[in-house]
């Protein structure tokens, strides 16, 4: 019963819950109050009537987070004071509301059944018409209402289910149009890159070498200078054209010639530990490379903040053999990752688009207990790689990121994801993994929902339908069997005929009540479905001394 948990953690506020639950103990005790409070008054009534004011107390106190222990102790109650009974109904409601499963309430249930008919068969001898009577209050009372709380917490989880999931959908509504923008974005940049850029690299040649030709004038030749220096002014902003045609938004958040030292500089005066190397800081690097640098470095140090708080951070940036090549490493997160919400991995793989649009790889994985993210920009090239803007081939995983960085990508990880970026990069028009992932989920939980509710409203209209069978085919029979004595076997009793000759039943009904006066018998007419006693006869001396019909 430890484990059954409240259908609603959040819940009202601690003010509202407290004076919900005085109302529902006060509500419960009145029944409970006046019978003690009522002549005549039972033996030990006054520490009685405490005693289950007292328990009414526990059960309300502990209903919400025990909702089935607040049951069981009412059941117990009412072995005591009968007007526990309608106190059962209620905290069987709130059961079906509070708990999260249905086996726990099931066995529950039939420990009473069982506890129930041992108790009024076995122990006290009373017969089958008391017996149905308590089995009836347990299903009207207990069983029934508990099915009512099952069904309106189904109902609930499934208006919040369809909620998540109409909201999953306008999500990825609107992600699908940012995906078709995007993809127009990229088409348009790579007609520029693949006409314009062709156009204006074979004017920029031919101007070349008008400049380089003998048989010019010298001032022929200039302007022929002239004239490749600005083709090659104009190719440098076609390609950062592309670049913001590429980029997700349509504007950056980075401050204008931020360098990464001044980078490094803001997050150590923000407090982080951060050791820079930079071997390339007298090289000037071409717009687009510097600005992934940039990136790379921004993202790394965001991430390292938030999962490996506290942990030393070594940022790395070298120029060799033609490439820049940029490393962040962290140590291992002393405290464990900062709260917040969980990370599906996409960060990175907008980063690692970003590099690779730029011509470059990127790798990130665990090192020491810790992460690390490192990539390899070109400085120049011919064939789109090293170019700012160029387009490059699309690379394998393995030729980008290890195929276990992804993996490796998540919260509370070794040293924390310092490689995760957190607010995404260029869309290639490939669909989402992720958002594929969480539709997918939120259909099913609808399904789920939905299947559940409507098991619990075939079991709400079904009980009933089982109960009436069993009245029917089991109880009823058995109640009857040779205990009816129709009216016309009534009225043909005449007083004073012995009893032999009567031809009355063979087996008696259960006397109404149990002072029955000696010498009387108890019969049925038939009448369904509780087959209740509906004559007595009194005999003396062997023979009928009076016979009336009970009163129902």
């Amino acid at each position: 019963m430890a484990a059954v948990e409240s259908d609603d953690p959040a819940g009202p506020p601690r003010g509202r819950r407290w004076l919900g639950d005085l109302l529902l103990w006060g509500a419960l005790s009145a029944p409970v109050a006046y019978a003690g409070v009522t002549p005549p008054y039972p033996r030990y009534a006054v520490p009685l009537l405490l005693g289950s004011l007292a328990l009414l107390a526990l059960a309300v106190a502990v209903g919400r987070r025990l909702p089935l222990a607040a049951l069981v102790a009412v059941v117990f109650g009412s072995l005591v004071d009968g007007n526990f009974v309608f106190a059962i109904p209620v905290f069987s409601y709130l059961a079906g509301r509070r708990s999260a499963g249905a086996g726990r309430v099931a066995v529950l249930f039939g420990v009473i059944a069982v506890a129930g008919t041992a108790l009024n068969l076995g122990l006290l001898g009373t017969g089958p018409a008391t017996w149905f009577l308590l089995a009836s209050v347990l299903l009207f009372a207990g069983v029934f209402p508990w099915l009512l709380g099952r069904l309106r917490r189904q109902q609930r989880a499934l208006a919040e289910a369809g909620r998540r999931h109409a909201e999953t959908e306008e999500r990825e509504r609107r992600a699908a149009v940012d995906r078709v923008r995007l993809r127009e974005r990229a088409r348009i940049a790579q007609e520029m890159h693949d006409s314009l850029g062709h156009d204006l690299s074979l004017i920029a040649l031919r101007a070349a070498a008008l400049e380089l030709a003998a048989d010019l004038p010298l001032a022929h030749r200039a302007a022929a200078g002239e004239l490749r220096a600005s083709v090659a002014a104009a190719t440098d902003r076609l390609h950062e054209i592309i670049g913001v045609l590429r980029e997700e938004r349509s504007g950056s958040l980075r401050p204008a010639d931020e360098t990464v030292a001044e980078l490094v500089c803001g997050a150590r005066d923000a407090g982080m530990a951060v050791e820079l190397r930079d071997g390339s800081a007298e090289v000037e690097l071409p717009r687009l490379t510097a600005h992934t640098v940039h990136r790379v470095v921004r993202e790394a140090l965001t991430n390292a903040a938030r999962y490996a708080p506290d942990a030393p951070v070594t940022v790395t940036v070298d120029r060799a053999d033609g490439a820049v090549a940029v490393s962040v490493v962290n140590g291992p997160a002393p405290a464990g990752p900062l709260p917040g919400p969980a990370s599906h991995g996409s960060g990175l793989l907008a980063l690692r688009e970003r590099v690779r649009l730029a011509g470059g790889v990127l790798d990130a994985g665990p090192r020491a207990g810790g992460f690390a993210l490192s990539a390899r920009l070109p400085l120049a090239g011919d064939d789109g790689r090293g170019v700012p803007g160029g387009v490059a081939e699309p690379a394998t995983a393995s030729g980008v990121v290890r195929s276990d960085a992804t993996n490796a990508v998540r919260p509370g990880g070794p040293g924390g994801p310092v490689g995760e970026a957190d607010d995404g990069g260029p869309d290639t028009g490939r669909p989402d993994r992720a958002s594929e992932d969480r539709t997918g989920a939120a259909a099913r939980r609808l399904r789920d929902a939905r299947r559940r509710a409507r098991r619990s409203l075939l079991v709400a209209f079904g009980a009933p339908a089982v109960l009436g069978l069993v009245l029917a085919l089991v109880y009823y029979p058995l109640a009857t069997a040779g205990a009816v004595l129709d009216r016309t076997g009534y009225e043909r009793l005449r007083l004073g005929d012995t009893r032999d000759s009567l031809g009355l039943p063979e087996r008696q009904a259960d006397p109404p009540t149990a002072d029955t006066p000696s010498g009387c018998e108890y019969y049925t007419d038939g009448n369904f479905p509780f087959a209740e006693p509906t004559w007595r006869l009194c005999f003396s001396d062997g023979r009928l001394a009076s016979k009336e019909r009970i009163a129902s």
